[in-house]
C-alpha cells in the first residue's frame, strides 16, 4: 500500500501563493528593467545603462530561488507570461520613455514589489515559515536599497 502524499496546511499554501505573486512581480520588473537597459538614451545614458544592467542581473538571479521555494512548499511555480501578468501588480511599459521617466517608473515598480514582499512576509510569519520569511526579508532589503539608489540618482 502506497502512502498518500501529505497535503500542505492552508497557511503554508498561503505563503506559496504570496511567493508566486513576488515571483510574478520580480519577473515583470526584470523584463522592464532589461528593456530599459537596452533602450535608454540621453545625457545620463552610461550611468542608467549600467545601473539597469546591475538591477536586471540581480533580479534574474533571484527568480530561481523564489520558484524553487514555491516548489519546496508543494506548489507549482508560475512560469508563463500569461500567469505572470495575471499575478503581477508591476505592469509592462510599451513605449520607450525618457531615461528620467524610466528611472521614475522603476522606483515606483520597486515600491510595488516592496509592498508585495511585505504581504508575503506576513503570510510566511503567519504560517511560521521562517525559510520563506528569510528569503523575502533578503528581497525586501534589496528592493529598498534599489529605491534609495535610484532616488539618489534622481537627486530626490
Amino acid at each position: 500500500m502506497t502512502a498518500k502524499p501529505a497535503t500542505l496546511p492552508k497557511p503554508q499554501t498561503d505563503a506559496a501563493h504570496a511567493l508566486a505573486r513576488v515571483l510574478a512581480d520580480t519577473y515583470m520588473l526584470y523584463l522592464k528593467t532589461h528593456n530599459f537597459h537596452w533602450n535608454v538614451e540621453g545625457a545620463n545614458f552610461r550611468n542608467l545603462h549600467l545601473m539597469f544592467e546591475e538591477q536586471y542581473q540581480a533580479l534574474w538571479k533571484s527568480l530561481d530561488g523564489l520558484a524553487e521555494r514555491i516548489r519546496a512548499l508543494g506548489q507549482y511555480a508560475p512560469g508563463t507570461c500569461a500567469k505572470y501578468r495575471a499575478l503581477a501588480t508591476v505592469n509592462e511599459t510599451e513605449a520607450i520613455p525618457t531615461g528620467e521617466t524610466m528611472l521614475r517608473e522603476l522606483v515606483a515598480d520597486n515600491e510595488i514589489l516592496v509592498r508585495t514582499i511585505q504581504v508575503g512576509l506576513a503570510a510566511a510569519h503567519a504560517s511560521g515559515d521562517e525559510g520563506t520569511a528569510g528569503i523575502l526579508a533578503e528581497r525586501l532589503l534589496y528592493h529598498q536599497k534599489q529605491i534609495w539608489m535610484m532616488r539618489s540618482t534622481q537627486g530626490a
